[in-house]
């Protein structure tokens, strides 16, 4: 019977069993979109990332939550190349890699450092009641109108859209407890993925923000640490005058409230960059599905 090699990479961190765990599947070529999804939900992590040989860029990576495939995921982009340097299967250097958005200009820097640059921004303030908001996220309206006039409720997107919603105190954000039905309703009304909830009221004296991301839509109720809504959420900073001087490089940090603490590294110039480290947490094969198509039933 067929296996493929399969791997556990915890990103944007450099311990194991922290930051955000991804499956990699690092030699997917031959296998259906069927057996991908299949797959994804045997090793039920937020996204798995399968990757694929391509004449467009130097490797293609199609990415599947445990519930339907997305279109761009940061953290397993990070894990997947960190997994194919671990392994010899990547230089330090320059590549390109082939997702369902387009080809995206990665780099692994000699520490490990792998850096994932995101499409232009396209960002835009959306008629949503912030008292909706607050509800469904189910804290005092006041964390969200004390803030709104410096920094509005948007849809930010670098690839995959995120509805970002600024508060004003970490004890706020640490509270909330999400009506995930609301949440998934939310984020259907705005067209995104899921609500990216920060505040600068961060842990670390380092960190720009402390950040949490709840994606129902998607099929993950609180996502640890995520680069794209990261990427988003940069470029929302930069749109709506953040910061008298915008940083050159941005830290934001993630995760606590889950127990998987880790930290995203953002530059906004001329393209948008997230970067960050990852770890192998475990390394063994899956057995591949022999089923076609025609006997998956849906629901």
């Amino acid at each position: 019977m067929e296996t493929r090699r399969a791997l556990q990479v915890d990103a944007f961190t450099d311990e194991p069993l922290t930051g955000n765990a991804a499956g990699v599947v690092p030699n997917a070529d031959g296998l259906s979109e069927t057996q991908m999804q299949a797959i994804a939900r045997e090793l039920n992590q937020s996204e798995t990332a399968f990757v694929l040989s391509t004449g467009s860029a130097d490797r293609r990576v199609r990415y599947f939550t445990p519930k339907q495939e997305v279109d761009l995921c940061g953290h397993a982009t990070i894990a997947m190349h960190a997994c194919l340097a671990e392994t010899g299967d990547l230089d330090v250097g320059a590549h390109t890699l082939e997702t369902n958005v387009g080809v995206l200009d990665i780099e692994l820097e000699a520490d490990g450092t792998v850096w994932m640059t995101q499409n232009q921004p396209a960002i835009r303030e959306v008629d949503v009641d912030p008292v909706e908001v607050a509800d469904a996220l189910d804290i005092d309206p006041a964390a969200l109108t004390d803030i709104e006039d410096e920094l509005p409720l948007a849809r930010a997107t670098t690839g995959l859209p995120f509805l970002i919603v600024p508060m004003t105190f970490l004890e706020q954000l640490g509270q909330a407890a999400p009506d995930m039905a609301k949440i998934e309703a939310l984020s259907e009304e705005v067209d995104a993925a899921g609500i990216y909830a920060f505040t600068f009221d961060a842990l670390s004296a380092q960190a720009t923000l402390h950040g949490r991301m709840f994606a129902p839509r998607l099929g993950l109720l609180e996502d640890p640490v995520t680069g794209t809504a990261s990427g988003a959420t940069g470029a929302y900073l930069r749109h709506f005058g953040a910061f008298d001087t915008m940083p050159d490089e941005m830290l934001f940090e993630q995760g606590h409230f889950v127990s998987r603490p880790g930290e995203v590294r953002v530059r906004v110039g001329d393209q948008i960059q997230v970067g960050g480290r990852a770890v192998t947490a475990f390394d063994g094969s899956v057995v591949i599905p022999t089923f076609d198509d025609d006997d998956i039933l849906e629901a």
